[in-house]
């Protein structure tokens, strides 16, 4: 029966229930979305190309492990965690003679894999988007390569090119290309052009001859890998099950079926776990806000009906079939939202996926993965979404008793409800605990979600507190709003007189702007501080810089004459325990002349290979003072022990370890540095004369280095802002929406001002001035929303409150917000209008 109803009801009510529709068609879309981007973290695809004629690979252990055993109350617990490291490990090369004599084993192909750029003649990078690698020829058959042109490199000045890169490049055997690797760019002769077997569309392959492609790869006695093809007659899973038992306890690890592919794209392996953490971060902030916005809606779907509500229960209607009514309402709509919203969040989250890709925030190599599983968690979050939001929305009307549902039908309530209130402080209080707890974060995984999390518990809150607060507004406006004529006296009343319908609209306008002031704002704060730390502690003269992989170390011994001080700066990242810290590695001779990381305890004169320093914030969480010996495993799974010898204060701007150079560079993918720092007498075209046989490299002031920083800062924020805009844009929409619903609902009310004498002019004066007055308060809740937040994260991250606020850009936001307010009031308003007041008037009546 009461199914029946609700069907009728909602057949009856299309336009009422259009905004809850919208809310929760979105909500839904946002959620697919995101469950797509979360499911390809944990089960998209990486396929494998260079080793796709391999059927077994064997490679080393790309993970830091760490076991613990627990004794509680007679049992003893075993824990096993593994975490990424960030280069890629090697193998000895000797292990090939044990996988040789595994029986099964029909051949074994030892595979190289370095850094190798083409440059073209201006000494840049060539235009392919593709990565490109160095082989040694011996290893073409793992993919495999054919020659289509030309012959195998024999002499160490030769190259076989791939087919796609000699068409995109245009070359042909005989022609020279330059190519930097991990030594000093060389230029080679084309010998050959070679196509694969099997498509290889996400890397580019440079063959080189065996002797030189070992001195390129600076693995002396190591390899990157072996492929090991099986007898005829032998599975490739009866090969794999023999080759790990023949490696037990070398730490090698074997790979055949679609495990291969992790192993030969690393950056795709490591995007796993970054898009897991980014879609299960944007799907909870989704899911939040979704809530709040979706109540909100219902609220005010469920005060447009108050005066229907009451008569029900003034004809006996119990608080139970009212809530049961309601309940079976949301959930009819709540479905067919959530099913079309749950459809288009799938080709969204393909857009948003492409996106990512094309800001280089995941490689393309970690396909795009899609079932049935985000659309039922969608579809299923929605659909409790909606029931939910309609049980808080009726709390109110099923709790009046019959004899008093029409009179309380007839105005709105004059003051929140306890609960209301209560709760409201409640979490107040949570959402300054959030801000508090902030302010003692210092690293970004943990600051990011308790950000984002502190402003939708404040937003939150000014929902359940916005009566007051519209009250409050209303009080300090009314002496201005009066100042404006009869609109403005009339926009008085309706905002004393209505505050819980004004609320539901200040709620969504609060939410978008203190959100996106605290998106756009994080970043930048954040990256400032760093900027700000790397400006003060370079004391060099010059930089040099690549536009190409990196700085060759022949280029820095070129520069080191007389008294000039040339500081090779490499970049990596290492493990102490499973925790993730960025390292840097420097040139530890004068390193005093050309750079400052403000050291505050300990020297950095002791510095060496077997030495460290350290910064404040990883000396506090490893507990560690000058002379603590430090536990770590290098970028390439290397550990070691080293002798702390500093600690330093500027760890945003400079990394949180820094160690001697030559260490860093021997146990990472790329040994060139990212720049040099020279402190020198001579000029800058000096320098770049010393530097004119090395293509592609740059000298420059430290000032444009930092600008050059400052542009890869604003790049980078794109993703961070892509991650959240589609949450962002849903609040906008939730903002007209429920714009739209309010003013909607007001028909009679204009109708009864124009039969008193008001014209349409006043009538939408008076609209444009509400819309005016709520952007009012919540622009100012909003900025104090995210300029409390904003100020914590930077007390936390950068020591100082300090968050790197721009004014226009505010000012951009909150003009938005205000041209969204003022669109979503008046277009509603010109709708309602176009009715003839006597009408609406008879008919309501």
């Amino acid at each position: 029966m009461m199914l029946r109803y609700a069907l009728r009801t909602v057949r009856a009510r299309k336009a009422g229930f259009l905004g809850a529709f919208l809310a929760l068609l979105c909500a839904a879309a946002l959620i697919s979305a995101c469950g797509t981007l979360l499911e390809t973290g944990l089960r998209g695809t990486i396929r494998a190309e260079r080793y796709a004629a391999a059927p077994v690979v064997v490679s080393a252990d790309q993970n830091v492990h760490r076991t613990t055993v627990k004794h509680k109350k007679g049992k003893t617990k075993v824990k096993h965690k593994a975490k990424p490291i960030a280069e890629r490990a090697w193998l000895p090369a000797a292990l090939e003679r044990r996988l040789a004599t595994t029986p099964g084993v029909d051949r074994v192909i030892p595979e190289l894999t370095f850094l190798a750029e083409p440059l073209t003649p201006a000494g840049v990078p060539y235009g392919d988007d593709r990565p490109a690698y160095g082989h040694s020829w011996d290893s073409a058959a793992l993919t495999p390569y054919r020659l289509t042109a030309g012959a195998a490199p024999t002499a160490a000045t030769d190259v076989v090119v791939d087919h796609d890169f000699a068409a995109s490049a245009r070359l042909t055997p005989g022609d020279r290309l330059t190519v930097q690797s991990t030594q000093a760019a060389r230029t080679y002769r084309v010998s050959g052009v070679a196509a694969p077997a099997t498509s290889v569309r996400h890397q580019a392959s440079l063959f080189f001859a065996p002797a030189e492609a070992r001195r390129l790869a600076a693995r002396p006695g190591q390899v990157t890998a072996f492929g090991v093809l099986p007898e005829p007659g032998t599975a490739p899973g009866t090969l794999r099950d023999a080759l790990a038992e023949a490696l037990r306890g070398t730490g090698a690890q074997v790979s055949a079926g679609d495990a291969r592919g992790p192993v030969e794209f690393l950056d795709a392996a490591a995007a796993r776990i970054k898009l897991v953490s980014m879609g299960g971060a944007m799907g909870g902030t989704s899911l939040l806000v979704a809530v709040l916005v979706v109540v909100g809606t219902f609220a005010l779907s469920v005060q447009q009906r108050h005066r229907e509500l009451a008569l029900l229960r003034a004809v006996a209607a119990t608080s139970g079939q009212i809530r049961g009514l309601l309940g079976r309402e949301a959930l009819i709509v709540g479905l067919a939202a959530g099913t079309t919203g749950a459809l288009l969040g799938l080709p969204l989250g393909g857009l948003l996926y492409d996106r990512f890709v094309d800001l280089g925030a995941m490689p393309a190599t970690l396909e795009h993965s899609v079932s049935v599983l985000p659309l039922f968690a969608a579809v299923a979050a929605t659909l409790f979404g909606a029931w939910a939001s309609a049980r808080i929305a009726s709390r109110r009307v099923t709790r009046i008793r019959p004899a008093e549902a029409l009179a309380e039908a007839r105005t709105e309530p004059t003051r929140p409800a306890w609960g209301r209130l209560l709760a409201g402080l409640l979490l107040l209080a949570g959402g300054a605990t959030l801000v508090v707890l902030l302010g003692f974060l210092r690293t970004e995984p943990a600051s990011t979600p308790v950000t984002l999390l502190a402003v939708v518990v404040l937003a939150t809150s000014v929902a359940l507190l916005g009566p007051l607060l519209v009250e409050a507004a209303a009080f300090l406006l009314a002496g201005p709003l009066r100042l404006t004529g009869p609109g403005g006296r009339l926009a008085t009343a309706n905002l004393r007189g209505n505050a819980v319908r004004m609320a539901s609209v200040v709620t969504p306008l609060t939410l978008l702007i203190g959100m996106t002031c605290t998106v756009l704002f994080v970043q930048p704060t954040l990256g400032d501080a760093a900027r700000a730390q790397v400006r003060e502690g370079v004391r060099a003269d010059w930089v040099v810089a690549s536009r190409g992989p990196g700085v060759p170390a022949e280029a820095a011994r070129r520069l080191r004459t007389g008294h000039d001080v040339v500081t090779e700066v490499v970049r990596t990242t290492v493990r102490v325990g499973l925790d993730k810290y960025p390292a840097q590695g420097v040139t530890p001779a004068a390193l005093g002349r050309t750079w400052d990381p403000d050291v505050t305890a300990g020297s950095l004169d002791g510095l060496s290979a077997r030495t460290a320093a350290v910064s404040e914030l990883a000396a506090d969480q490893l507990h560690l003072t000058p002379g603590s010996p430090l536990k770590l495993t290098l970028g390439d799974g290397t550990p070691t022990t080293l002798t702390v010898v500093a600690v330093y204060a500027r760890g945003l701007g400079f990394g949180d370890l820094t160690l001697a150079h030559d260490l860093v560079a021997h146990h990472v993918d790329n040994p060139l540095a990212s720049s040099l720092l020279v402190s020198t007498t001579r000029t800058q075209t000096q320098l770049a004369t010393t530097l004119r046989e090395f293509p592609g490299l740059a000298v420059i002031s430290p000032a444009a280095a930092d600008a050059a920083q400052a542009e890869r800062q604003r790049a980078g924020a794109e993703v961070n802002l892509l991650a959240m805009g589609l949450v962002l844009a849903f609040t906008a929409i939730a903002v007209v929406n429920t714009l739209a619903m309010s003013v909607s609902e007001r028909v009679r009310e204009f109708a009864l001002l124009r039969l008193a004498g008001a014209t349409r002019r006043q009538v939408l004066r008076m609209l444009r001035t509400e819309a005016l007055s709520v952007l009012l308060l919540a622009a100012a809740l909003g900025s104090a929303v995210a300029l409390s937040v904003l100020t914590a994260f930077s007390i936390g991250m950068t020591g100082r409150a300090a968050p790197a606020l721009e004014p226009l850009v505010h000012a951009t936001v909150i003009a938005g917000a205000g041209l969204l307010a003022l669109v979503a009031t008046a277009v509603p308003g010109r709708v309602a209008l176009r009715v003839r007041a006597v009408t609406v008037a008879t008919a309501k009546e």
